[in-house]
């Protein structure tokens, strides 16, 4: 269980480095629905991230947690680079 402590840790760190970017959001929202949008990493809190959306003048935030990023139901990219990505051994 501490493993998956130290996992979800090292997704913080990464995130952590990421405030203030912009970056890809695509989030698994399920029944077949993904959302895909554009946004700023906001700030990351000590379980969940936010991040600021700006969609045609409707601007909104959005969460989600760590563990989204680690079961993949949330996946993060700047540019090219997915962020939140843990090798496993």
């Amino acid at each position: 269980m501490s493993k998956q402590r130290n996992v979800l840790a090292e997704i913080k760190k990464d995130l952590d480095s990421c405030v203030g970017k912009k970056i890809k959001l695509r989030a698994n929202r399920g029944r077949r629905q993904v959302m895909e949008a554009e946004g700023i990493l906001e700030r990351t809190y000590p379980n969940v991230f936010v991040v600021y959306l700006d969609k045609q003048n409707a601007v909104r935030r959005v969460s989600y947690t760590y563990a989204d990023v680690l079961t993949e139901t949330v996946e993060l990219m700047i540019g090219d680079t997915r962020i939140g990505m843990v090798e496993t051994a």
